[in-house]
């Protein structure tokens, strides 16, 4: 499959290298081509190609959003609204707000009745937006090791379609997924990201990840 990445740091980056690794073309989008950290990303993984918002959201059959929360429905108008129609958007941001954390928490620009997911959904309405990798950090996000136990990814989305198909790249990605409902469980789903956070901001200790438990 084609895979468009929108957004160029690091969560895009390892994400690109995922979807590569599993066999998809991948273009990494970015708003400067040049930048010398794309231009380094390009030159380790020279199957991928690297191109503009609006070209890497043209190219991509799948499309992710990797950008920071604030500069997201920014990205997305630069990528034009029109290439994102009909396709499966893995929407992996998080409302993070400018703010420094207090004792560890951070800040969000949304509150506990909105979602960042739900003004993506709104801006794209012709998209199938699905809420995935948003309460982890990048380096459990691919094939995670964590002593052979298999974590939950909590997912989001208003077509049944569009959340089987995220489910089973999160399979192929060491993940089970497990489905919350429609576009409005992102309320619930996106603050796990400030929990998430928590243990590496107070004690720098980052590899962990949510595990659903079943009776």
């Amino acid at each position: 499959m084609k895979i468009g990445i929108i957004g160029s740091g690091i969560v895009g980056q390892v994400l690109a290298k995922a979807f590569l690794a599993e066999g998809n073309d991948v273009m990494l989008g970015t708003r400067n081509t040049s930048k010398e950290e794309v231009v380094k990303w390009k030159e380790q993984n020279p199957s991928a190609e690297v191109g503009t918002f609006d070209e890497t959201a043209a190219f991509g059959e799948l499309i992710v959003l990797a950008t920071g929360g604030a500069i997201t429905e920014d990205a997305i108008t630069l990528a034009g609204v029109e290439n994102f129609a009909g396709k499966t958007v893995i929407d992996a941001t998080n409302p993070i707000a400018p703010e420094p954390p207090v004792n560890g928490v951070l800040k969000y620009f949304t509150d506990i009745n909105e979602s960042l997911m739900e003004k993506i959904q709104t801006l794209i309405p012709q998209a199938n937006v699905v809420k995935a990798f948003s309460s982890v950090g990048n380096a459990l996000m691919y094939k995670p090791n964590l002593k052979g136990q298999i974590p939950t990814m909590f997912i989001c989305g208003n077509n049944a379609a569009a959340k089987q198909q995220v489910s089973n790249i999160l399979k192929d990605f060491g993940w089970e997924a497990e489905d919350m409902g429609t576009v409005e469980a992102a309320r619930a789903i996106e603050p796990l990201c400030i929990l998430w956070c928590i243990p590496g901001l107070l004690r720098n200790e980052w590899m962990h990840a949510f595990k659903l438990l079943k009776a």
